[in-house]
């Protein structure tokens, strides 16, 4: 049977190339790129309390260069090591390590290269203060709460908000003054927020958490104690966020717009608990969404209203 030279040709399969947005999309994803805004904006919130809002250009800098990165590359690492378990959620499952689009060795290289670089650029810098509080961050993030609390633990989230309260004091520590008051109390209102926001997140997604073999507290608690609790630590982060106005930066241009705020957040999770006594978990499940996008956006404004008032 004789062929001709049209049958013999190969087909040749071309390798498609990511597009720029499908790129960026990805890259996003994988650093984490809305909580590294959020731990900058935390750590700029402790920079402008512990410097009267007149921090240096060049510590602002130093600051956001350093932060982005051992935030994203901490955000990267998480996903390295919990890329099993995201493929068996919903939330999480189309997360790239997930999707295999990029390999562990190559996330992981550049989570630690991400990390490294930022303590080290804050050697450099001669500033031994920034470099230890972004290696801690790192260090619970990655270390405590990721690898040892989170897969064994209820008390995951309530440890590892820690990580938050380290990006305030690296801003703190990023203009020669990481001790100050403002900034430590800005940090202890980091610690109590990342549980009921975790956990009010945690509310909606249970059976994804459980399908993980993740013991978060909705998932290893009866539902009205896990309920009360995110409760319990919402009022502390209201009230914290109140205590704040005190410091000599801030005032009423600061206390006025939070205390609304906290108003608001404070209804948003009285509602939830009124959801939760219906028994009617739809409804619960959609409220506690509510909750934690509040619970988002009250940490957003309470950052900006230190940023705004410490420079007015």
């Amino acid at each position: 049977m004789a062929f001709t030279s049209e049958q013999l040709e190969v087909p040749v399969i071309q390798a498609r190339t990511p597009s720029l947005g499908k790129l960026i999309s990805t890259f996003a994803v994988l650093f984490k790129l809305r909580i590294v805004v959020l731990l900058l904006f935390a750590a700029w919130g402790g920079a402008m309390l512990a410097s009267g809002g007149r921090p240096s250009a060049p510590a602002m800098l130093l600051l956001t260069v350093t932060g982005a990165l051992a935030a994203g590359g901490s955000g990267a690492l998480n996903q390295v090591l919990e890329r099993d378990q995201d493929t068996l959620m919903r939330r999480t499952k189309r997360r790239p390590l997930a999707t295999g689009e990029v390999q562990p060795f190559w996330a992981a290289l550049a989570g630690v290269g991400s990390v490294a670089l930022a303590v080290g650029l804050a050697l450099i810098a001669g500033n031994l203060a920034l470099a230890f509080f972004l290696a801690l961050g790192a260090m619970i993030y990655i270390g405590v709460y990721t690898l040892w609390l989170k897969p064994r633990t209820l008390l995951n989230v309530v440890i590892g908000g820690a990580a938050g309260s380290a990006a305030v004091l690296s801003g703190s520590a990023a203009v020669g003054h990481w001790a100050d008051p403002g900034a430590l109390l800005l940090a202890m209102l980091l610690f109590t927020w990342s549980p009921s926001h975790f956990w009010s997140l945690a509310l909606v997604y249970r059976k994804d958490y459980a399908r993980a073999s993740f013991p978060m507290l909705p998932v290893v608690m009866e539902r009205r104690r896990a309920v009360i609790w995110t409760l319990v630590h919402m009022a502390a982060t209201g009230a914290i966020g109140l205590l704040l106005a005190t410091h000599e930066s801030l005032g009423l241009l600061y206390l006025i717009p939070i205390a609304a705020a906290t108003l608001w957040l404070a209804r948003d999770s009285i509602r939830l608990l009124v959801v939760h006594s219906h028994e009617d978990e739809k409804h619960e499940s959609q409220q506690a969404m509510i909750l934690f996008k509040a619970s988002n956006i009250y940490l957003a404004l309470v950052l900006l209203a230190v940023c705004v008032a410490t420079l007015i």
